[in-house]
């Protein structure tokens, strides 16, 4: 039974539960009403009774041949016991007769005026009896003389009557109380059904989901009830978990597409490598100059595999979210030492540092890392280099602004190349994106320059984006939390006013000289763009 009743439905269990609440409530109404209803009766035989009994003591005297004669509409017994122990009775039943025992006078006066029920001598409905003591009556004999005597009479009155009310008034509340059980139950069945109905809903919706289809919610007919509070609560949770599986299928997208990237970035290093080793192993370096070509790749591979690795360990212990040393840092003071840098690799350009306006470059004080920050502006810088046209001029914006009640510390590079198209910057920031698919090492470095920007400008909580110069060109714009400067922990800066001069234009140097490899590799370490100044191709 209990484990039928565990298997049963929420549905059954709630119906059998007010099923059996209403059968209880009936049956102890109609208990309670049967035996109210017996009690009532039962105090009006008594009150019969009573009448009855005053009526007999009311006349003095009474005559066995008159009392029989009583205007009573009801069935009764009247018995007449002489001290002598005779008995002459009169009686409405016929031959049915209360049943009990003779008394003596002083038992009799005991028991006089109360009531008390006795069987039948038929075995059939009970007498509701009194006695009635002393009392005189007298007696008429056979031959008409009257004698008076001394003794009690006994009045009862039959529980027929009673029984019969009290069988009708059960067969009554039993077939109302079959009949509202059977309506009960099956209104409780209706409404239990209708309530359960979004319910039934959630259970496909929640099948659906299983499924596969996380795009399925939940219909919301009332939502201040329980079950539309339960609804919206369910698909909100829906909704953060096709959130989460989404999020969980671009993550494994991504890893997946980084892996293969890594790899194919790493394999042509190592096969160059590995190509160079066989030829020596083999002894197809004959000459001196041969071995020492073949050095001089393995080597320029070794190096350029180191810096990848450590692009990738950058970016991990970037991911892994590892405390900064973050200190009170100025933008300016970057932008000015980056200029200065920059000017040491690529003499043939103009480079100045302004303000956002224009005029010349205010104070940007910011808390961060500054090591991290400045090989953000580094890595930036060597991506203006590397795909600008030689000769064009690089402005470095430094100032801070406000924006929707927030004060932030900026920091612009900007060049007058080919830009960046509108299909490709939402993904220039994205790890090893290049636009040149073909991955010429002559069209760009690896792809991880601008991640790493991006990386590092996240975990200062700050934003890094691409915007489209005036005239031609890109800016890429980074907007840091704005920290009051502190005296303690920075360093002075160059006067607002004082920008740095221009650098006068050089003539070219040619792709051999120390300060043309120093400008190649520094954007080769940095460059996350895709084709060679030559074309002016977009960048990635």
């Amino acid at each position: 039974m209990i484990t039928l009743w565990k298997n049963a439905s929420l549905r059954s269990q709630l119906v059998a539960i007010i099923s059996a609440l209403l059968t209880l409530s009936l049956l102890a109404l109609g208990a309670t009403t049967f035996l109210l209803l017996h009690t009532f009766l039962e105090d009006q035989m008594d009150s019969q009774l009573t009448t009855f009994q005053r009526s007999i003591v009311g006349i003095g005297t009474v005559d066995t041949q008159s009392t029989g004669q009583s205007p009573f509409g009801f069935d009764y017994y009247v018995g007449f016991h002489y001290l002598d122990g005779a008995l002459a009775d009169q009686n409405r039943q016929g031959n049915d007769k209360p049943v009990y025992a003779l008394h003596s006078m002083p038992q009799a006066m005991a028991l006089n005026g109360k009531k008390f029920t006795v069987p039948s001598t038929d075995g059939g409905a009970p007498w509701r009896i009194t006695v009635i003591a002393p009392q005189n009556f007298q007696i008429t004999d056979s031959l008409g003389a009257k004698r008076l005597y001394t003794g009690y009479v006994v009045v009862g009155l039959p529980y027929e009557d009673l029984n019969n009310t009290m069988e009708r008034l059960a067969i009554v509340i039993t077939g109302v109380a079959i009949l509202a059980i059977t309506l009960g139950t099956m209104i409780a069945y209706w409404t239990v059904s209708r309530s359960f109905r979004p319910l039934s809903r959630v259970e496909k919706t929640a099948a659906a989901i299983a499924a596969g289809d996380l795009s399925r919610r939940v219909d919301i007919e009332n939502p201040s009830t329980e079950v539309g509070r339960l609804s919206g609560s369910l698909n909100t949770m829906l909704a953060h978990i096709e959130h989460a599986f989404a999020a969980r299928t671009a993550s494994e997208t991504r890893m997946r597409r980084f892996v293969a990237d890594a790899s194919h970035e790493l394999r042509t290093p190592l096969v160059t490598i590995r190509g160079f080793s066989e030829l020596y192993r083999h002894g197809a370096l004959q000459t001196p100059d041969d071995v020492g070509t073949a050095m001089g790749r393995i080597e320029s591979e070794a190096k350029r595999m180191g810096e990848l690795v450590e692009d990738l360990l950058m970016l991990a212990r970037i991911d892994e979210q590892r405390p900064l040393l973050l200190k009170p840092v100025d933008l300016l003071i970057i932008g000015h030492d980056a200029v200065l840098d920059a000017r040491a690799s690529a003499r043939d350009r103009v480079f100045s540092v302004v303000g956002l306006d224009g005029g010349a470059g205010m104070p940007a004080p910011t808390v961060g890392d500054e090591a991290k920050l400045r090989q953000v502006v580094a890595n930036l810088m060597g991506n203006a280099l590397r795909y600008t046209p030689a000769g064009s001029p690089v402005e470095i914006m430094v100032g801070t602004r406000r924006s929707d009640g927030r004060k932030t510390s900026v920091i612009k590079i900007r060049d007058h190349g080919p830009g960046v198209s509108a299909e490709e910057a939402p993904r220039i920031f994205e790890r090893f994106y290049r636009a040149d698919s073909s991955r010429d090492r002559n069209t760009g470095g690896s792809g991880l320059g601008l991640a790493i920007v991006a990386a590092i400008v996240a975990s200062h909580h700050g934003t890094v984006r691409v915007e489209q110069t005036p005239g031609g060109g890109a800016t890429m714009a980074i907007e840091l939390p704005f920290e009051e400067p502190d005296d303690a922990g920075t360093r002075d800066a160059p006067p607002a006013d004082r920008a740095v001069p221009p650098v006068p234009l050089q003539a070219p140097r040619g792709p051999g000289t120390t300060e043309a490899r120093s400008a190649e590799q520094t954007a080769d370490r940095t460059g996350s763009r895709g084709n060679p100044p030559s074309t002016g191709g977009p960048r990635d």
